[in-house]
């Protein structure tokens, strides 16, 4: 019985999008958050906890990307090519993001402010047009639209923002486990009304998903996939209880970025679960999208190479830099 590669690239895919899904989306979520604090120092080290794994944490993304283009490419040729436009718009905001992060250190007084707004901008940019593309997966791709930006939909601008919240969140949480003081019990406070924005909308596309696109309705609505599908919503509502409980104690400092995680992680496996087996819906499946075999075997030996040592200094920055901020930059 052989192995089908086509399936070990997909879930390597899915894993690495996971991934980048939660580790750069705290990463973005704290620069957004620059929005509601503008004291100098706190945006300091705010920035301090996510210095040591930022730029590792976007490895993630190039894996992804660089898997889809080699095993897949008829889906990537698709996706670059009807997503052109937030895709750049995307790469553009992570590299602007990248080079405030970096210039706002050494600037000078004067220049300080500009740097830290494009910080901001940077990671607002990049992330709702990672919710814009993933808005447009989902519903689906049309080549009879006649308009000029077909991604361009009240679903896609939805998503966008629902994103906006979801990396807010995860951002949010992660300050609290990172940081002490008063900037820790402001993100609490913050985290708990991101937490209902974020259920808002992801009750939101709950309902769009079904109504526009019959094979979800099917799979949600229909035996036995109601049965597989209803521990999603029944474990969203346990971890938003417990998300909320734990950011009004004090004393709990890790568990709210967990239940955060899972929050977001619950959100893409119903998504993925719905989508299965469209990589574009609604006629692309992985299978009809894939590579030759032999392609994905003469790939295989370098991504089982790679993504050992990937992990391996996820794992190491993370254990390195664990521990509180402080305000000079140091961990305790």
């Amino acid at each position: 019985m052989t192995m089908d590669l086509s399936l070990f690239w997909f879930a390597l895919i899915i894993f690495a999008t996971l991934m980048y899904i939660i580790m750069d989306g705290f990463d973005l979520g704290v620069g957004m958050l620059f929005a509601v604090e503008h004291t100098r120092s706190r945006r300091d080290v705010m920035v301090n906890t996510v210095a040591p794994v930022w730029d590792g944490n976007e490895t993630w993304l190039v894996l992804g990307g660089a898997a889809l283009f080699g095993a897949f490419p008829q889906a990537y040729a698709a996706i670059t090519d009807y997503l052109a436009v937030p895709l750049t718009l995307m790469l553009l905001g992570l590299i602007f993001r990248g080079v405030a992060f970096e210039f706002r250190v050494n600037a000078t007084h004067s220049h300080r402010a500009f740097w830290d707004k494009s910080f901001m901008l940077g990671s607002f940019v990049a992330t709702f047009t990672q919710g814009m593309v993933a808005g447009a997966l989902v519903q689906g791709f049309s080549g009879s639209s006649t308009s000029l930006f077909p991604w361009l939909t009240p679903f896609t601008v939805f998503c966008g923002v629902g994103l906006v919240v979801a990396w807010s969140l995860l951002g949010s949480t992660w300050l609290v486990l990172k940081c002490d003081g008063e900037l820790a019990l402001r993100m609490r406070h913050i985290s708990i009304l991101l937490l209902g924005l974020f259920l808002v909308i992801l009750l939101g596309v709950s309902v769009f998903c079904p109504l526009t696109q019959p094979f979800i309705a099917r799979r949600w609505f229909s035996l036995p996939g109601f049965w597989y599908l209803l521990p999603v919503p029944l474990l969203v509502g346990v971890c938003s209880f417990q998300l909320a409980r734990t950011l009004r104690q004090n004393n709990t400092h890790r568990n709210p970025f967990i239940m955060a995680i899972m929050l977001v992680f619950l959100g893409f496996a119903g998504l993925g679960v719905s989508l299965w087996p469209f990589l574009l819906p609604p006629s692309m499946t992985l299978w009809d999208a894939a590579a030759p075999a032999a392609s994905q075997r003469f790939m295989l030996p370098g991504a089982l190479f790679i993504l050992p040592v990937i992990l391996g200094y996820t794992w190491w920055s993370y254990h390195v830099f664990r521990g509180k901020v402080t305000a000079d930059g140091g961990y305790h």
